[in-house]
């Protein structure tokens, strides 16, 4: 969703238009707290410093806007919250009356971005909620867009890779609540559509990513890596150790965690084979992409997304 282009200006310069009653100094400038209301119908109340808006205040727009933040030489400068006509809001950083730093905008549609912000545009780490779906982008932004490693997550599917112009693109991986995961990678295609204009059949290429499976495997838990433990100069810890119950010969110890060595060993045989012939029996039937319905919802055109969304600039 586009959040571009939808401040209101402020209209108070450095010439005091408009009534104004509050403090001055001695140059007869606005300085300190005061009210003022402005010829096209806005009004400000807050702090002045050298007749400009300098400090704490609220500006209310005719529209029905309205900022409640800092100001610096009458420009939005700090932390502040704006609420747009449509009911959408930030609340976060500004800089030089632009959204710069880190806030959380709420768009109209209830999406929602909380992330890091730059001249006005996502742009740094940040995380996209789709109110309408439940799924959300976790990853980073440039210049308003997704790009960048980062995650899709659905509600019992994620997708795990880069992204580019809002599409993801090259290697990645789909991890399944069922538990299990999907490799592959986002290929660029050629879709051609045909178009008359001007009584002349024109063909327009769009180029959308298709994702091509290679291999799935079980879950990959990542665990930290620990020190391996030194063994002891002697061997009397070990003779001295209780066992599991807290007592028992150690020998006989040994040989109960060799026989359950064995035993795993001859449990857990028997389920590689069915899944490597699970596997070789889906490489014969040419099982390459993903028959899981919910992929669907993981390959997003995140522009038609945004689109749907619909936010109004003020």
């Amino acid at each position: 969703m586009s959040d571009l282009g939808s401040e209101e200006l402020e209209e108070e310069g450095e010439n005091d238009l408009g009534e104004y009653d509050g403090e001055r100094n001695e140059a007869g400038e606005r300085h300190g707290h005061g009210k003022a209301r402005l010829p096209n119908g806005d009004t400000y109340e807050g702090s002045y410093q050298h007749g400009k808006r300098h400090g704490q205040g609220i500006y209310k727009f005719k529209s029905g806007a309205r900022y409640i933040g800092e100001y610096v030489k009458n420009k939005k400068h700090g932390h502040g919250t704006f609420i747009y006509p449509d009911g959408s809001r930030y609340e976060g950083e500004w800089a030089d009356d632009r959204r710069h730093g880190y806030g959380v905008y709420c768009y109209v549609n209830n999406d929602t971005y909380t992330g890091e912000w730059f001249a006005h545009q996502r742009h740094g780490q940040g995380t996209y909620f789709y109110a309408e779906t439940g799924s959300k982008y976790v990853g980073t932004w440039v210049n308003g867009q997704q790009e960048g490693m980062a995650e899709l997550i659905h509600l019992n599917h994620r997708y795990q890779g880069k992204f580019l112009n809002k599409n993801p693109v090259g290697p990645g991986k789909y991890v399944f609540d069922i538990g299990c995961e999907q490799h592959g990678e986002y290929r660029l295609t050629d879709v051609e559509r045909g178009e008359e204009e001007e009584e002349e059949e024109v063909t327009l290429m769009t180029v959308v990513p298709k994702w091509k499976a290679t291999s799935i495997t079980e879950l990959a838990l990542w665990t930290p890596t620990l020190p391996e433990e030194q063994p002891p100069a002697d061997g009397t810890i070990q003779e001295e150790a209780p066992g599991p119950e807290g007592g028992g010969e150690p020998a006989e110890d040994d040989q109960a965690l060799a026989d359950l060595s064995e035993g795993e060993a001859d449990l857990t045989r028997p389920g590689e084979d069915n899944e490597d012939a699970t596997r070789e029996e889906g490489r014969e039937d040419g099982q390459e992409e993903l028959r899981y319905g919910a992929i669907d919802q993981g390959n997003v055109n995140f522009e038609e997304e945004e689109s749907k969304q619909g936010e109004q600039p003020a």
